[in-house]
């Protein structure tokens, strides 16, 4: 039996990275950790401290001690930022290429003249900044939740326009623009009006639709980002074709491409990790990745509080994932950036990432030190099952 499991804890950050004065000197002390530990000074996380958080992160906090027989290390991020979806990427073996930032205003006579010559109905929306009205029932314009300037978001009413129309719409801006994000999106019972009237513009500058108001999360919500530089072939789902089936479960469902996988899409913590634990008891040959989104939503939320109940939550039933696994299987807890509750905002912050290993055949005490890249966790996962991944990456799998 043969699996290689990975649960991505969204944004559980163990401190600033290197470069954060730099190129993020809004992030200068994050440790999302530290303000979640110190924030709940008695927070029970046994499974975690047993793998070494405290390790990790190299400080103790309350009930979270070291750990003897933890296998640890630490993480880089390789991506620009700190983003989910490019952090997402880089755990499955891309590496990241600069994007642009820039707000939707500056390109939207380039993407009007694309989409135009494919066809579509195109009609400009909004003051002071105009966003573009596609066939009177899908929206071109900012994300006004990421970071500005990062995201362009394709919102579409799902009753008057198909999801795959709304794809192709989504694959025409994705080629004229150079953001890091693209995402494509739209949900049932909503009207164009609907969408309309959540317009909202950011700074003078960033227009856009308030997705929340505007509805689509309420039915039939479908989503799908699409990154800049992003190239699947490259990628774990499809370098583990004919050898291991990929399963992914919660946030990188959403995020990254698995054709021929399974995908399984949900939020809750409780039932991602219920859902983990069905996949590992059915599975017992394959590559499993499950992501906790929650607790980047109580980082954003700024509530350490809520932070550290989700963490709870998952920690009970990591002890069961543990049980099933057996001495052939391999572990590892991470995060893919930070989002620290206590700096002073509610975006993500730039921070190293814990790499938690577990594995049943005796294996303890061991640091596997700081790796460059999250596509190190990857490329070790494809050496498991004897691939390699042609992009980015550096296995440690030897290490184990």
């Amino acid at each position: 039996m043969k699996r290689f499991v990975v649960l991505v804890l969204d944004s559980f950050g163990i401190g600033e990275m290197k470069d954060v004065k730099i190129v993020r000197p809004q992030d200068v002390g994050a440790n999302t950790y530290r303000s979640v530990l110190e924030g709940n000074p008695n927070l029970s996380i046994p499974n975690l401290e047993k793998l070494g958080i405290a390790n990790a992160a190299e400080l103790e906090i309350g009930n979270v001690k070291y750990s003897k027989e933890a296998v640890y290390g630490k993480a880089n991020l390789k991506h620009f930022w700190c983003d989910t979806f490019y952090g997402h990427q880089e755990l499955m073996g891309t590496y990241p290429k600069k994007p642009k930032v820039e707000p939707f205003y500056k390109v939207i006579d380039e993407v009007e003249k694309k989409l135009k010559e494919y066809g579509y109905s195109v009609e400009r929306f909004g003051s002071p900044r105009e966003i573009l009205v596609i066939n009177k029932c899908a929206t071109v314009g900012d994300n006004l939740e990421a970071d500005l300037g990062q995201v362009y978001n394709i919102t579409g009413a799902l009753d008057l326009i198909s999801y795959d129309e709304l794809l192709k719409i989504g694959r025409i801006v994705r080629n004229v623009v150079k953001v890091p994000r693209v995402i494509a999106f739209g949900g049932e019972e909503v009207t164009l009006e609907n969408i309309k009237d959540a317009y909202e513009c950011k700074d003078l500058f960033f227009a856009g639709i308030n997705a929340p108001k505007s509805g689509v999360y309420k039915k039939g919500y479908q989503v799908q980002h699409m990154g800049y530089g992003i190239n699947n072939e490259v990628q774990l789902p499809k370098v583990l074709e004919g050898i291991a089936k990929t399963i992914l479960i919660g946030k990188v469902a959403d995020i990254v491409e698995n054709p021929n996988g399974k995908s399984i899409f949900g939020v809750d913590s409780s039932e991602i990790m219920d859902r983990l634990i069905e996949e590992i008891k059915e599975n017992k040959v394959g590559f499993i990745c499950a992501n906790i989104q929650e607790t980047d939503l109580a980082g954003h939320q700024e509530d350490p509080i809520r932070y550290g109940d989700r963490l709870e939550v998952v920690d009970k039933k990591l002890k069961l994932v543990m049980e099933l696994l057996d001495e052939e299987d391999i572990l590892i807890v991470t995060a893919d950036h930070g989002n620290d509750p206590n700096i002073g905002h509610s975006n993500h912050t730039r921070e190293l990432v814990p790499i938690l290993v577990y594995k049943k055949n005796g294996l303890k005490g061991l640091n596997i030190g700081e790796r460059k890249s999250l596509s190190d966790i990857g490329q070790t996962v494809a050496e498991y099952f004897g691939r390699v991944l042609p992009d980015n990456g550096e296995s440690f799998l030897k290490k184990l």
